[in-house]
């Protein structure tokens, strides 16, 4: 998968962190002990992406933080790409096409946060769900992608970050 084609997993990491929602941001300490790596390999890695573009820094209380950068021309099919390999796309088309009447869907835990636990948590909120066909869905995608996935159906407001995918108001 995008493993095989980005073969720093550090880089991977960070693409993660940052693309799967372009309000991540972070800086070098704080990443560091996220991913439970160097600072050293860190700051190589940030280093590369902002000078390519991708990322944009920012000095904030003696710290420079990090985001992506989404002006540039790739942000878009990068973010599709982090997407598509985290599984989140597929996730939202299948639930959309066949399970209800779905007002909303939103990724939360982990990787909202930015970070690859191999565990993809989703929030589906709507009405005559079908709730069978989700979780056979969600084993269906889990074991393609080698990652569990949890849902959430309509629970109530689960706190900490979440990303939402789909509205049915406004498609995000």
């Amino acid at each position: 998968m995008l493993d095989s084609l980005i073969t720093s997993k550090t880089r991977l990491k960070l693409l993660i962190k940052f693309f799967v929602s372009a309000s991540n941001q972070g800086y070098l300490r704080g990443l560091a002990d996220e991913f439970q790596e160097s600072t050293n390999a860190i700051r190589k890695e940030l280093n590369q992406l902002a000078e390519a573009g991708y990322l944009d820094k920012n000095t904030a209380k003696n710290k420079i933080f990090y985001r992506a950068n989404t002006q540039h021309s790739l942000f878009k099919p990068l973010q599709k790409l982090i997407h598509t390999f985290l599984g989140i796309d597929e996730i939202v088309d299948h639930v959309l096409s066949k399970a209800g009447d779905i007002q909303s869907v939103s990724l939360i835990g982990n990787y909202a946060k930015g970070l690859d636990s191999g565990e993809i948590e989703v929030l589906i909120l709507g009405e005559n769900i079908n709730q069978a066909y989700l979780l056979q869905l969600a084993a269906k995608v889990g074991f393609k992608l080698k990652k569990e996935v949890k849902l959430y159906i309509n629970v109530p407001a689960i706190e900490g970050h979440c990303i939402h995918l789909y509205s049915s108001k406004t498609e995000v």
